[in-house]
């Protein structure tokens, strides 16, 4: 009897493929042949990783209702505006053969101009009523991929310290971020044009995410001082932070610049409010003066009262 052949398996993964998008395919048992002594043929199984977009990058249900919150008439709006465009275009399909029938027959010319104002009246109002459908359309559309892009923002992860790691999401309420992208010069100096403002920085409760695009570790160099070691450690908490999963982040940083429209290689910094929505961002340093001056402090007699004066959605 003729021995048997293990199948055989061949992978065909691209470069960077998508974890979320590859296919498995399952091995069907052996089953014997009917005539004895046949031989089993060698079986080969290719399994790949397609280049699909992730899930992530689907609208997601929870970007839905978010919009529809913050936008509780868009809606009504919309439905409203379709109902005067089909209304307008059923009243220009009824008045047209009214026109051709006035055009052909000489004895009717005198209602001419009557119809040419109805047809011209109908069809101002499928251009007008189709123009703001269209505007509050595409209003809803920037708004859902801003909300899903800040959706992806809160699942990314930060390292806290050796033993614990969380989510953006989870500083919700907690921290304002501050998000640098660049390379690890550009992180040092934005560390050291912050010290004169740290104390500031640490009431209004801004925590800083450094992310050196060039691969290179930041060094911060804290200043040696007689101060209280509670003091000395809320000023290195100020730092602490650092993105794992460095791919996601640098996928969700190089969007952000594409919308942009800004070049792949600047430097580049995002300021996030306390519910961790994007306030503010910019090329180059960020204006840590203007943080200290804009942002209330987060405990006090401030807290709560104005925990919504972070300055408005970008």
């Amino acid at each position: 009897m003729a021995a048997l052949s293990p199948p055989q398996i061949s992978f065909l993964v691209p470069s960077f493929p998508n974890p979320n998008s590859i296919r498995t395919h399952k091995i069907p048992p052996f089953s014997p042949k009917s005539k004895k002594g046949a031989a089993f043929s060698p079986r080969t199984v290719r399994c790949s990783a397609a280049n699909k977009p992730s899930p992530s990058a689907e609208v997601s249900s929870t970007a839905k209702i978010r919009s529809e919150v913050l936008s509780p008439f868009r809606s009504v709006r919309m439905f409203f505006y379709l109902a005067f465009i089909a209304s307008a275009g059923l009243g220009g399909l009824i008045t047209t053969p009214r026109l051709i029938s006035a055009l052909a027959n000489s004895s009717r010319s005198s209602e001419l101009p009557e119809v040419l104002n109805s047809l011209g009246i109908d069809l101002g109002a499928v251009l007008i009523f189709a123009f703001l459908y269209s505007r509050e359309n595409n209003a809803k559309n920037a708004q859902v991929s801003r909300l899903l892009r800040e959706e992806r923002l809160s699942k990314l992860k930060l390292r806290l310290d050796e033993n614990k790691i969380i989510s953006v999401n989870s500083l919700r309420g907690i921290a304002r971020l501050v998000i640098l992208a660049g390379p690890a010069s550009f992180i040092e100096e934005s560390f050291n044009r912050s010290k004169p403002f740290t104390e500031g920085l640490i009431e209004r409760g801004i925590l800083v995410v450094p992310f050196a695009t060039d691969g290179e570790n930041s060094v911060f160099e804290f200043e040696e001082s007689d101060e209280e070691g509670v003091i000395a450690e809320r000023k290195k908490r100020l730092w602490q932070l650092t993105p794992i999963y460095t791919s996601e982040w640098a996928n969700w940083i190089d969007e952000q610049k594409k919308l942009a429209k800004v070049s792949s290689d600047s430097p580049v910094y995002l300021s996030l409010r306390l519910d961790g929505r994007v306030r503010g961002s910019g090329v180059g340093y960020p204006p840590w003066n203007a943080f200290v001056a804009q942002l209330p402090p987060v405990k006090g007699i401030w807290s709560g009262l104005l925990d919504g004066m972070d300055g408005r959605v970008l």
